[in-house]
C-alpha cells in the first residue's frame, strides 16, 4: 500500500518549485525516490533531519533540493556546507548541486586535499553559495584563508554520517561546529545508524526528524548476493574466472590494501583485462583519472579499497566483488551498494577464505540472509591456474623493478605508462611459454630482445621460488636497468 502512494506522488506534490522540477526533469529523475518523498516535506518545514537509506537510494536530491529551493527565497554567499568523508563523494555532491542549479545560477566550491589551496581560495573569493567539502581541508581554509567563514551558513550536512564520526575526523569535525553558527538547519545522512552517529544528533541536531527509508542494514532487493568458500591459493582463479565468465559486465572489486590494488590491475591486464586501480596512496588527480575512465567505458574493471565504497554513483556499476572480505561488516553495505543502484539490477559476489570465514559470517548476521554460493566447477576454474600464476610473478617482478620509484609518494605511478607496462608484460608471456612453467627451466629458456637503451641483448632467466612470493631474477648483464643476479 505504501509502495502505490509513493508512486503518485510527485516533485511538484511535494512542494518543489517549478526551476527545481525542470533541473529535476533534465536528470532523468521523473520521481522522488522513498527518502526524497518522505525527507523533503519535513526539509520544507525546516526541520534538522536524520536520514538512513540504502545508498544509492537518491540521499543527495533528499538534501541538495530542499537547500537549493531556501537558496532562491534568500540567496547569499555561503548559504549551505556539506561534509562528506571522501575526495571523490565531494566532487560528486558538488556535481549534483550545479546539475539541480544550472538554472539559477548556483555557485559550488569543493574544498578537498590532494588539490591546489591556492586555487581553491581564489574559488571561495568568488563567494560561492555551496561549499562541499572533506572535513581536514576545510579546517585548513577556516585557519589560514583570509575573510573565509562560515559565519553565514544556514545548512550544515554531513553525508555518510557514520565514516565522518571515525577518530580520523572527530577533532577536526568538533572544530568546525565551533565555527559555524548555531542557528542552522542540521541535515546527517547516512546508509548505516552507529552509536556515534547518535551521539552526533544529541550534539548538533535539535528535535530531528528521523526518516528510515530502509532496515537498520539492508541491501536493495534488486541486487543479487553470492558467496564462494574458497581456498586462499586459488582466490585469484576464481576472480580471473568470475570476471571472465561476464566479461560484458562492469565490475569493481574490493581489496583491502592500496598495494593489493596495484598487483591486482597489474596482474588482471597482463590477462587481458581492462582494469585499472584506484586508492588512497594515489595523486588526487590520478584517482580522478582513473574514476573518469572508468566512467567512461576506457576500462571496465575497477580495482580499489573502501576509498571508492562510499556514495559513488557511477550508474553503469554491474557487479561488485568482495575479492577480500571486510573486517567491519558495516562496510561490506557500502560495497555491495555501488551496484543496483536506482532501481536498477546488480550481483555482488563475495570471495570467502578459510581465514576470513569469521567476517563473512558477521555480514551474514548484520543484513540478516543466507546468501547462496556462486556455482562454479573447481576443476573449471583451475585451468586458469597456471596463466594466472604466471601472470601475477610478471606484475610482481613489475612492482619490483619501479618500488624505488614509489618510495616517495608524489613519484608513485600507479598506471605509469599503461602501454609500456602491457606491452612488456605481453611479451614476457610469450617468452614465458619457452620455459617450462613450473619450474622455471633455468637452463635452456633464453630470452632475446632489445633492451630501452640502445637495443643490447637481454638474457634472463626467471626462477620462482615459493610458489608466487620470492621472485629472483638471475641473469647475464642488466634486466630492465636493474643488475642481475
Amino acid at each position: 500500500m505504501d509502495e502505490s502512494k509513493e508512486e503518485t506522488k510527485s516533485f511538484k506534490e511535494l512542494g518543489v518549485c517549478d526551476q527545481l522540477i525542470e533541473a529535476c526533469d533534465n536528470l532523468g529523475w521523473k520521481n522522488p525516490s522513498k527518502i526524497q518523498a518522505e525527507a523533503m516535506p519535513h526539509a520544507f518545514e525546516g526541520k534538522d533531519l536524520i536520514g538512513l537509506a540504502q545508498t544509492g537510494s537518491g540521499k543527495t536530491g533528499a538534501f541538495a533540493i530542499p537547500i537549493l529551493q531556501s537558496l532562491l527565497d534568500s540567496p547569499h554567499a555561503f548559504f549551505a556546507c556539506v561534509l562528506s568523508p571522501t575526495r571523490e563523494l565531494a566532487i560528486q555532491i558538488a556535481e549534483q548541486f550545479e546539475a539541480l542549479g544550472s538554472g539559477i545560477g548556483v555557485k559550488c566550491a569543493v574544498l578537498v586535499g590532494g588539490i591546489d589551496q591556492v586555487q581553491q581560495s581564489i574559488a571561495l573569493g568568488k563567494r560561492p553559495h555551496i561549499i562541499v567539502a572533506t572535513p581536514g581541508r576545510l579546517l585548513d581554509h577556516l585557519s589560514n584563508t583570509k575573510g573565509f567563514s562560515l559565519r553565514t551558513i544556514k545548512y550544515l550536512v554531513l553525508d555518510e554520517a557514520d565514516r565522518l564520526l571515525n577518530e580520523d575526523f572527530e577533532k577536526a569535525l568538533d572544530q568546525i561546529l565551533n565555527a559555524i553558527p548555531r542557528e542552522r538547519r542540521t541535515y546527517l545522512f547516512s546508509a548505516t545508524m552507529t552509536k556515534k552517529v547518535r551521539k552526533l544528533q544529541r550534539a548538533c541536531l535539535r528535535n530531528p526528524v528521523k526518516i528510515e527509508a530502509s532496515s537498520k542494514y539492508s541491501t536493495v532487493d534488486t541486487l543479487k548476493q553470492q558467496y564462494r568458500f574458497l581456498p586462499a591459493k586459488y582466490k585469484d582463479c576464481y576472480l580471473i574466472y568470475i570476471l571472465t565468465e561476464m566479461s560484458g559486465s562492469t565490475s569493481m572489486v574490493f581489496t583491502r590494501t592500496c598495494d593489493a590494488t596495484r598487483l591486482l590491475a597489474l596482474m588482471l591486464r597482463n590477462l587481458g583485462l581492462r582494469a585499472i586501480p584506484i586508492s588512497g596512496q594515489m595523486t588526487q588527480d590520478k584517482r580522478l583519472g582513473a574514476l573518469n575512465k572508468f566512467k567512461a567505458g576506457e576500462c571496465n574493471i575497477l580495482i580499489c579499497t573502501d576509498v571508492a565504497s562510499r556514495g559513488l554513483d557511477i550508474p553503469s556499476v554491474d557487479m561488485v566483488i568482495n575479492y577480500d572480505i571486510p573486517t567491519n561488516s558495516k562496510d561490506y553495505i557500502h560495497r555491495v551498494g555501488r551496484t543496483a543502484r536506482a532501481g536498477r539490477s546488480g550481483v555482488a559476489i563475495s570471495l570467502v577464505n578459510q581465514y576470513e570465514l569469521e567476517w563473512y559470517i558477521q555480514i551474514e548476521k548484520l543484513i540478516g540472509k543466507k546468501l547462496p554460493e556462486y556455482p562454479a566447477e573447481e576443476e573449471e576454474v583451475l585451468l586458469l591456474l597456471e596463466r594466472v600464476t604466471e601472470a601475477k610473478r610478471i606484475s610482481l617482478m613489475k612492482i619490483k623493478e619501479t618500488g624505488g620509484k614509489r618510495k616517495h609518494r608524489g613519484g608513485g605511478d600507479d598506471d605509469d605508462n599503461e602501454e609500456d607496462i602491457e606491452a612488456r608484460a605481453k611479451s614476457r608471456i610469450s617468452t614465458r611459454h619457452t620455459y617450462d612453467a613450473a619450474d622455471g627451466d633455468d637452463g635452456g629458456g633464453t630470452t632475446h630482445g632489445n633492451n630501452d637503451n640502445g637495443g643490447s641483448t637481454v638474457v634472463a632467466s626467471v626462477i620462482a621460488t615459493t610458489a608466487l612470493n620470492t621472485i629472483a631474477i638471475d641473469g647475464g648483464g642488466s634486466y630492465q636497468g636493474n643488475a642481475g643476479g
